[in-house]
C-alpha cells in the first residue's frame, strides 16, 4: 500500500531522472563538439541544441511514464528495469528525431550528438537507479522503508513466500504472519487465523501486502479471499501453486498480454540450443580425432575374432521421442536376438562375445556415438537413450521417465558418472537424468566430461 509520501517521492524521482537526461544532453553537446574533432562547418552554437531540452524534458517524462518506471518495484529486477529505461530512451530518441525533421527543420543537428545522447540516457539512468536502489536495499536491510504483509494460505507455494522474503530481507517486505486452515505454520511465523479471517486481520491491523500462496486444491477459494479483502487499498500478489503440477523448468510468459505459465519446458532453446550444439561439434570433433587410433585396432581386432559387421545400428529413442539409428561397436552374436525378442544384457550373458565383454565393461564400444554427435542426432552429455520397447515398459513403470527425452540424449550423462548405469535401479537413474535437465547449463556438462575422464569409463554394471 502506497504512504502518504509516496506521491511526492515519485514526483522527485521523476523531476531527478529529468535532470539527468538534460545533462545527458548538455554533455553530448560537449563530448561531440568541443572533446571530438570539430566539424568541417564549424561548431554551432549551443542555443541551437538548448531549444531542445523542452521537448526533451516531455518526451522523456511521458515516456518514463508510459513505461511505469515509477511504480513500486520492490520485488523486480536491475535487468527488468534497465530493460524498461532503454525502450523508455528508444521510443525518446525516435520522438525527438521526429519533432526536429518536422519542427525544427531550420536546424541542423549532429546525429553523433543524438546517438551520444540516446547511450549515455541509457547508461546514466540505469546506473543513478541501481546506486538508489542499493541505498534503499540497505536502509531496508536495517529495518527501514518496511511494508507489512500477510500470507493466505498453505502448503509449499506459502512455504516458498516464506523462503524467499527470509532470504532478501532488501526488499524490505516484513511478514505479519499466515493465514491458513491449519496453525501448524512455519516456525517464527505467527498464526493469525482462518483463511476466512482475511477480513478482520485486515481489519484489526495494518497491512500492505497480501500474499494469496492457496495450494491447488483450494483455488475455489479465491474468490472468497478478494471478496474479504474488498476495496481495502492493499497490493495483492497471487502465487500460482505450480509446485505440485510443474516438471522440468518452468516459466512465464506473456503474449498479446495474456500471461501463460509454462509448466514444463526445456532448457535448450534459443542461445542455450546454439551453444550445446556448437560444444557438442567442437567436443565431438576433437574427440573423434583422438580417438580414431584406438577405433582402427579395435575394428582389426573384431574383424580377426569375429566375423560379421563392425558397427551395429540399434533404434533408440532421442529427443522429443524421435527415433534414430544409434551407432554402436558390435559387442553380441551377429544372431544375437534372431530367436528372442529385445533383451537387457545380462552378467555371463552368452550371446556376448569376449572381446564384447571387455569393450562394454570399458564403454568402447560407445565410440562410434560420436558420429551420432555430429549428425545431431546425439550429445556429448544427456540421457542415455533407450530402445523403444524398453521406453514403453519404462514409462508405465516410472512416473516422469517420458520428461527425460526433453533434451537430446547423450553418450554419457549425470547418471551414469554417479553409478547408475546398465543393469541398476531406472528409479534412480530417472532422478539424475531430471536432475541434470533442471539444473542444465554448459558448466555442468563440461562437469560431466571431466568426471567421465576422470573416474574413468570402465563400469562393473555393463555387461
Amino acid at each position: 500500500m502506497l504512504k502518504a509520501h509516496s506521491r511526492l517521492f515519485e514526483h522527485l524521482t521523476l523531476a531527478a531522472d529529468l535532470l539527468l537526461i538534460a545533462a545527458c544532453w548538455v554533455v553530448a553537446y560537449t563530448v561531440r563538439f568541443h572533446v571530438l574533432p570539430a566539424p568541417a562547418k564549424g561548431t554551432p552554437p549551443f542555443a541551437e541544441y538548448a531549444l531542445q531540452l523542452v521537448p526533451i524534458l516531455v518526451v522523456w517524462g511521458f515516456a518514463f511514464r508510459a513505461f511505469d518506471l515509477y511504480r513500486p518495484n520492490r520485488l523486480g529486477s536491475y535487468v527488468s528495469e534497465w530493460l524498461d529505461v532503454a525502450k523508455a530512451s528508444t521510443l525518446g530518441v525516435l520522438v525527438l528525431v521526429a519533432i526536429m525533421t518536422f519542427v525544427f527543420r531550420e536546424y541542423s543537428y549532429s546525429r553523433l550528438v543524438i546517438i551520444l545522447f540516446w547511450a549515455e540516457s541509457i547508461v546514466a539512468v540505469s546506473f543513478s537507479r541501481a546506486v538508489f536502489r542499493e541505498l534503499l536495499r540497505f536502509a531496508r536491510r536495517h529495518g527501514f522503508n518496511q511494508r507489512y504483509a500477510i500470507i493466505v494460505g498453505g502448503g509449499e507455494p506459502a512455504a516458498e513466500v516464506l523462503r524467499v522474503l527470509r532470504r532478501r530481507p532488501d526488499v524490505g517486505i516484513r511478514v505479519l504472519g499466515m493465514l491458513s486452515d491449519k496453525r501448524e505454520v512455519s516456525d517464527n511465523v505467527r498464526w493469525l487465523g482462518g483463511i476466512e479471517d482475511v477480513r478482520a486481520v485486515l481489519d484489526r491491523q495494518q497491512v500492505d501486502i497480501v500474499f494469496i500462496a492457496l495450494p491447488h486444491a483450494d483455488y475455489s477459494r479465491i474468490t472468497a479471499v478478494l471478496h474479504g479483502i474488498g476495496d481495502d487499498p492493499v497490493a495483492i500478489h497471487l502465487v500460482p501453486d505450480v509446485f505440485g503440477l510443474a516438471s522440468l523448468r518452468g516459466g512465464v510468459e506473456e503474449f498479446e498480454t495474456v500471461p501463460f505459465i509454462h509448466l514444463r519446458e526445456s532448457p535448450l532453446y534459443g542461445w542455450n540450443r546454439v551453444l550445446k550444439r556448437a560444444f557438442d561439434l567442437v567436443g565431438g570433433a576433437a574427440a573423434l580425432i583422438l580417438a580414431a587410433p584406438a577405433m582402427l585396432a579395435i575394428v582389426v581386432a573384431l574383424k580377426l575374432m569375429s566375423p560379421g559387421r563392425v558397427l551395429y545400428r540399434q533404434e533408440r529413442m532421442g529427443v522429443d521421442g524421435r527415433r534414430f539409428r544409434m551407432l554402436k561397436i558390435r559387442t553380441m552374436r551377429v544372431d544375437a536376438e534372431a530367436q528372442t525378442c529385445p533383451l537387457s544384457p545380462t552378467q555371463d550373458d552368452p550371446r556376448r562375445t569376449w572381446l564384447g565383454g571387455f569393450l562394454r565393461r570399458w564403454s568402447l564400444d560407445e565410440l562410434p556415438q560420436l558420429l551420432n554427435v555430429l549428425r545431431g542426432e546425439m550429445s556429448l552429455v544427456g540421457p542415455r537413450p533407450e530402445r523403444p520397447s524398453f521406453v514403453e515398459e519404462f514409462r508405465r513403470r516410472v512416473p516422469g521417465y517420458m520428461l527425460r527425452h526433453k533434451v537430446k540424449a547423450g553418450i554419457t550423462g549425470w547418471a551414469q558418472i554417479n553409478g547408475w548405469r546398465g543393469n541398476t535401479s531406472i528409479e534412480r537413474r530417472i532422478e539424475c537424468d531430471l536432475y541434470y535437465i533442471e539444473r542444465w547449463s554448459l558448466a555442468f556438462d563440461l562437469l560431466i566430461l571431466v568426471q567421465t575422464l576422470w573416474y574413468g569409463i570402465r563400469n562393473r554394471n555393463a555387461y
